[in-house]
């Protein structure tokens, strides 16, 4: 458990979310780290955008965050990344991503080394890694943790980015594993397991894969979380869905702050599923949430 102020890594894509009505910007590490941030935590973004307007826009925007931009890099030779969002009647996403972006080229520095052996969590997803460079970088950063850090993989599947090898490369590097209902699917079928219902699942993934928790998102059916021998449903509330984008790594952030505070699971889990609702009800990833919906763990208290 950690007492001080919380120090969280984030690693890979810094996307502009291009919906029909207009680009907000997005990627699932840069949501995460904001919505950490906003729950108390010292938050490194570790990215790359392009020497272009779509970069300049969003390293302003990042300025503006309370995020570290130390090891954000801007490269002249790839452009910022995109992604076209198209939404279904329940808000849901489907995703296009662009080729060879600027995320896809991640650097290792010294600084690096040195804050990946202080940090007390560090979030990385198989969609950061389709390219070599950043997937050496990651693998690099996640080995030089120490023994006491979080390193959580949100799996973040987005076709047709679901290599086999980086799957199963992910999975051993971690030990916190963020995953929805229709990834627990796939995993199920490609690991396998032998277990039919999503309890039994998670129970023999975590132990296959010696995680220290597991956290499943299921809709509007709420959440399924996982620690020490034990799984701990939470339900969801109603909400009227405005996008589903951004939610999960809201969802992802509490969770992680929660683990690094050493709450009990079914209060993480709660907080959790209620800043998750929050962010379905609006438009955008990262609205900001809240002082209400922030929980005790997430109050700095320096």
């Amino acid at each position: 458990m950690t007492t001080g102020i919380p120090v969280v890594v984030a690693l890979g894509e810094v996307l502009w979310d291009l919906f029909p009505d207009g680009a907000r910007f997005g990627g699932a590490p840069a949501n995460f780290a904001q919505h950490a941030a906003a729950l108390g935590a010292e938050v490194w973004l570790v990215t790359g955008l392009g020497d272009d307007d779509l970069g300049r826009e969003a390293l302003e925007r990042l300025r503006q965050s309370p995020l570290i931009l130390d090891h954000v890099s801007v490269l002249e030779d790839y452009p910022t990344g995109r992604v076209r969002i198209e939404l279904n009647q329940r808000g849901e996403p489907t995703y296009r991503f662009g080729d060879d972006e600027a995320w896809d080229h991640l650097m290792w520095s010294d600084g690096l080394a040195d804050l990946s052996r202080r940090c007390d969590a560090v979030c990385f997803g198989t969609l950061g890694q389709r390219s070599p460079d950043s997937r050496r970088v990651i693998e690099r950063f996640v080995a030089g943790t120490s023994d006491r850090t979080l390193r959580v993989l949100d799996l973040n599947l987005r076709p047709p980015y679901t290599d086999r090898e980086v799957i199963d490369a992910s999975l051993q590097m971690a030990n916190v594993l963020k995953l929805n209902d229709s990834e627990l699917k796939v995993l199920a079928e490609h690991l396998p397991l032998s277990s039919d219902d999503e309890p039994g699942r998670l129970i023999e993934l975590a132990e296959r894969m010696d995680f220290r928790a597991v956290a499943l998102t299921q809709g509007p059916r709420g959440a399924l979380l996982y620690q020490d021998g034990a799984t701990c449903q939470v339900d969801s509330q109603s909400v009227q869905v405005e996008d589903t984008v951004g939610a999960g790594d809201a969802f992802n952030a509490a969770i992680v702050i929660g683990l690094i505070r050493g709450a009990e699971l079914e209060t993480i889990g709660r907080s959790a599923c209620r800043i998750a609702e929050y962010v379905c009800e609006q438009k955008g990833a990262t609205p900001q949430i809240p002082g209400g919906l922030v929980p005790e763990f997430g109050r700095s208290d320096e």
